[in-house]
Order: C-alpha cells, then structure tokens, then sequence
C-alpha cells in the first residue's frame, strides 16, 4: 500500500506536471487579460515543458530511455541538454517580446538551475521530483505571498515519495530542494523582482 501511494505522489507531482502548473500560475498573477495569459501560457509551455515532455515519451517508446524518468545518469545527461537548450532560448524569446517579468527572471532561474542539475548529474543523481516542487513552492510563495506557502506541504510528501520508492538517497532528495529553492531565491533577488 505504502509503494502505491508513493508511487501516485511521485506520478502526480512530477516534474512535468509542477512545471506546468506553476508556468500557468505565474503568467496569471503577472497578466491583465486572458488573452495575453493564454499567449504567455501557450508560449512558455511551448519553449520548455512540451517538446521535452514529447522528447522523453518518444525515447522512452523507442526504448532509448528506460521510464519516464530515467535512472541511470547516462539517459538523463540527454535530457538536460534538451531541457537546457530550451531554456535557454526560452529566456532569450522572453527577453525579446518583454513577457512578463516574474515569467523571464523564473526562465532564468529555471536554466540556472537546470544547469547546475546537469553538472551534478555527472557524478551523482539528485532528485528533480523535489527540485521542481521546491521551486514552485518557492517562486509562487514569492508571487502569491503567504497564501501560497501551503505549496510548501508537498515537499515532505514528494520527498517520503521518493525515499519509499528507493529512487533516492535521503540527500539526494534534501539537495534538490534545498538547491533548486537557493537558485530560484538568488536570482529572483538578484533581478529584484522580489
């Protein structure tokens, strides 16, 4: 019972899903009209969470990947390079069309950190599942103020998730967090965004 409800957290509040939602939350909160937030959503989840969502299903069906969400640090090191491309002429595209700015500097800080994740992937496996739901908890606690805090909640959730199903070592998932929550606090402060 307990692998299965791991393995549920883990399935529901996966990167992808996080990302997603959290692009969706941050283009409302920095948007006047739908119109505009449905332009911003369409193009930031087109710039990052799609075409490397797509890439890994496609591998995965063609078995050069293993799952969803690989284990062994060689099929990842694929992905991040995606991931890091993407990014990076996401923040370029952003820039250049002056979107939003809470969405450009949380570009910035997503390559930021999607970097530093893809040099550690070379030597150790860190838990993205946490990474991801810590900056989300992060950038939206800074969007939203308190009222978003509550993000905070699933962390120990996504972390027991990952430790039950044996997919990390307990720092494994503390480092994603605690990384991915540092890199998105500094570079959202060093643009002065909050």
């Amino acid at each position: 019972m307990r692998q299965k409800i791991a393995r549920l957290t883990s399935n529901l509040l996966n990167p992808f899903l996080v990302s997603f939602v959290t692009i969706v939350f941050i283009v409302l909160d920095s948007t006047k009209s739908i119109t505009g937030a449905l332009k911003w959503i369409a193009l930031a989840l087109l710039l990052s969470v799609l075409p490397v969502f797509i890439f890994v299903l496609y591998q995965v069906r063609r078995k050069k990947l293993d799952s969803i969400f690989p284990e062994t640090s060689g099929q990842r090191k694929m992905i991040y390079v995606l991931a890091s491309a993407l990014t990076a002429i996401g923040c370029g595209v952003m820039w250049y069309f002056d979107a939003p700015e809470m969405l450009t500097v949380s570009f910035i800080a997503g390559l930021m950190a999607v970097v530093v994740f893809m040099a550690i992937n070379l030597y150790w496996k860190i838990s993205l599942h946490t990474a991801f739901i810590s900056a989300a908890a992060t950038i939206l606690t800074l969007a939203y103020g308190t009222k978003a805090a509550w993000v905070f909640l699933l962390l120990p959730l996504v972390a027991w998730a990952r430790l039950e199903l044996r997919l990390h070592t307990p720092a494994q998932v503390a480092t994603g967090a605690v990384l991915a929550a540092g890199i998105v606090s500094g570079v959202l402060w060093g643009f002065g965004v909050v």
